[in-house]
C-alpha cells in the first residue's frame, strides 16, 4: 500500500517517511546514513515540472511553516503501512492536472498565500487553458476505437 494509493511508487498522498521512497517527502537521516549526510527529497514534482516554481514552492511552503511554527499534521507512512486500518486518514494528492489547477485556484489556497493571487490567476489562467487544449484533442485511441463503430 504505497503512498495511500494501490500500486503506486511515485507519491500520490499528502505522506512523509523515514528512507520511504513511497513517501512524498522521504527524510533521509541517521541511522541510515551519517548525521552529515542528513537530508530530505520532495517526490511530488514531476520531471516535466518548471525546476523554478517547484523549488521556489518548496522553499516558500517550508518559510511559511518556520514562521508560523506548524507542526506535522500526520504521521509517517510506515503508520499507514502498518495499520491499514488507518487507510481513511491519508489525504490523497489530486489526481489530473485539473483538479490541481481547481484546488490551487480556490480562494482560500495555500497557493494564493504562498505566491499571491497575481501569479495563481496567471498561472492557473495557463493550467486552465492546457486543460481545455487535452480535453478537446482526439487521441488515436479514440480515432481507432469509435470509427470502427461507425
Amino acid at each position: 500500500m504505497p503512498n495511500g494509493g494501490e500500486a503506486f511508487w511515485a507519491p500520490n498522498a499528502v505522506t512523509y517517511g523515514y528512507d520511504s521512497r513511497a513517501a512524498s517527502v522521504r527524510i533521509i537521516s541517521p541511522p541510515s546514513v551519517p548525521p552529515s549526510a542528513t537530508r530530505l527529497e520532495i517526490r511530488v514534482p514531476g520531471a516535466d515540472m518548471n525546476p523554478y516554481f517547484a523549488l521556489s514552492a518548496i522553499f516558500q511552503l517550508g518559510m511559511r511553516g518556520i514562521s508560523k511554527q506548524l507542526n506535522l499534521t500526520t504521521p509517517p507512512i510506515s503508520t499507514y503501512q502498518s495499520d491499514p486500518g488507518r487507510k481513511k486518514e491519508v489525504v490523497m494528492l489530486p489526481r489530473s492536472l485539473e483538479e490541481a489547477t481547481e484546488a490551487m485556484m480556490r480562494s482560500n489556497s495555500i497557493a494564493r498565500e504562498v505566491f499571491g493571487d497575481d501569479f495563481v490567476d496567471h498561472f492557473g489562467a495557463t493550467r486552465q487553458h492546457e486543460v481545455r487544449l487535452w480535453n478537446a484533442a482526439v487521441t488515436n485511441w479514440e480515432v481507432e476505437r469509435y470509427l470502427e463503430l461507425a
